[in-house]
């Protein structure tokens, strides 16, 4: 089984770099796939983050979420298929 060396973040930086340029295409391919992954996470994560914030601190209620579903419905009107 092969053991696996954390590295200070400066030199996994580095290392990374080193392997990335070895990859093949197919393989660059399924890495950018993984960085957007770890991209929409981090994105994900900072508006959970302020989103709680915006609950705690009033910013955000059920009232003013249900006045914003009632004002956009009003002025989206859409229909419902196989319904007139």
């Amino acid at each position: 089984m092969s053991q696996v060396l954390k590295l200070p973040p400066q030199e996994l930086r580095a290392s990374l770099h080193g392997r990335i340029d070895e990859l093949t295409d197919d393989e660059l391919e399924l890495a950018g796939q993984q960085l957007a992954l770890f991209e929409s996470k981090r994105a994900f994560d900072k508006l959970r983050e302020e989103m709680s914030e915006d609950w705690r601190t009033g910013r955000i209620t059920q009232e003013k979420v249900d006045d914003a579903i009632r004002d956009y419905r009003a002025t989206h009107l859409y229909r419902t298929p196989g319904r007139p």
